[in-house]
């Protein structure tokens, strides 16, 4: 007879078996499969820009890379330039599954967008649903149009011919033409085309309404192709920016948490060995081993070792690791490099990307700035940064007073106690 009902659950069920006190390359979050792959299944993909690390992987590993639009055997050279092969057909980023479900609408004829082409330079023409597949845009609209009816065709073989569709969600924010509600992969004016705030609208998809465009895209291609399989996956990129006035970082926990819940939801309606869950998405590891901290701080110590993407990731997490294990110093280090890196990145610089983990200390605040006279309250539920908090604030010469109130001993998590 259990004792509760945690009683003799598997080793996976708990975080610190399976997680905190794993190395973090041998982490697996894939306790089972609703189906496996096999070299014959002919394997779909679209999404994100992640996504095209799905494909790469597909043709690196014998699995059959389901490609329906490909460039002419004479320009196989610039075929990746052209976006031919990085996703099953030539549609660029599908960032959301609203933009998904409306290419497939369109692919069938069942909607039509307003805006059919933006101008471009020379009179060249860019498509506004995939601005940025085409270098220097197409010569003429005529061209573009050509062009997007053998892209339709592409869509219809592959949603008729696959096996198994895997599918990357990136976002929830989006821009929106307010006339037809076609959904954009970017804003316009930033690839292409002209912003216009009287026709372009910005919308924040919820979870209702990714979880209705994700029923609505699958039962799409299910009507078409009975026996699709599915994967959803969670890209763990974070957003370029977002249109709300709020951190960046916000809005990326936002948008990831969204997807992931709908991905989870569209699962479960189903219940379905044809659907298997999504394993995709960045976690946070809580408290690491030590021995496991002491090889992750080395790796990130040598530039070569990772990969730009790789070695972010592993800085991140050893911040929270740090963090974890009471290092404040060495967690806001991690942090601070974190930061630096991302920043290098995004201005393509290769040698910022290898950039050394070194403690800096805090900038002092002077001036206006000064928060010495003011009360600082730190709250919040167990395991969330707040003793973190505290460590920092008290560790800094500027340091505001830490008002400890009497109801604190009612809170789940008093401050210094997270």
């Amino acid at each position: 007879m259990k004792r509760h009902g945690y009683d003799g659950l598997p080793a996976h069920c708990f975080w610190k078996d399976s997680i905190a006190d794993i190395a973090p390359a041998e982490i697996d979050p894939v306790v089972r499969t609703k189906f496996t792959l096999s070299p014959q299944d002919k394997i779909a993909t679209a999404g994100s820009c992640f996504a095209q690390h799905i494909s790469n992987f597909l043709c690196g590993t014998g699995f059959h890379f389901l490609v329906t639009e490909s460039a002419h055997p004479l320009f196989a050279d610039q075929a990746p330039a052209f976006n031919y092969g990085v996703f099953t057909a030539r549609y660029g980023n599908v960032y959301t599954p609203r933009q998904w479900l409306q290419l497939l609408q369109r692919a069938y004829g069942a909607f039509t967008p307003a805006e059919s082409f933006w101008p471009g330079k020379d009179g060249r023409a860019l498509d506004p649903f995939r601005p940025a597949i085409q270098p220097r845009g197409f010569s003429s609209p005529a061209e573009a149009e050509a062009d997007r009816r053998q892209h339709f065709a592409a869509v219809r073989r592959a949603v008729e011919e696959l096996d198994v569709f895997v599918f990357t969600l990136g976002l929830t924010e989006a821009w929106v033409c307010r006339e037809s509600g076609a959904v954009y992969p970017v804003c316009p004016g930033v690839v292409g085309g002209a912003f216009d705030e009287s026709r372009h609208v910005f919308e924040n998809f919820g979870v209702a309404e990714t979880f209705a465009d994700l029923n609505a895209a699958i039962a799409f291609v299910r009507a078409r192709n009975p026996g699709a399989r599915f994967i959803l996956t969670v890209s763990p990129v974070p957003l370029i920016a977002t249109a709300l006035d709020r951190s960046a970082l916000v809005s990326t926990t936002y948008s990831k948490s969204v997807l992931r819940v709908a991905a989870e939801e569209a699962a479960a309606l189903r219940n379905d060995p044809r659907f298997p869950h999504a394993h995709f998405g960045l976690a946070t590891l809580g408290r690491v081993a030590p021995a496991c901290l002491a090889v992750m701080d080395a790796r990130t110590r040598y530039p070569h070792a990772l990969g730009a993407s790789g070695r972010l990731y592993l800085i991140c997490t050893l911040a929270r690791a740090y963090d974890e294990a009471g290092d404040t110093e060495r967690a806001f280090a991690a942090a601070q490099a974190g930061a630096g890196l991302r920043s290098a990145r995004g201005r393509g610089d290769a040698a910022g990307e290898r950039v050394r983990l070194v403690p800096a200390a805090p900038r002092p605040l002077s001036g206006a700035d000064d928060p010495t006279d003011r009360l600082a309250f730190v709250f919040g539920p167990p395991r969330s940064g707040t003793t973190c908090s505290n460590r920092f604030w008290r560790a800094t010469e500027t340091s505001p007073r830490l008002a400890r109130p009497s109801f604190s001993r009612h809170l789940p998590g008093r401050a210094g106690d997270g």
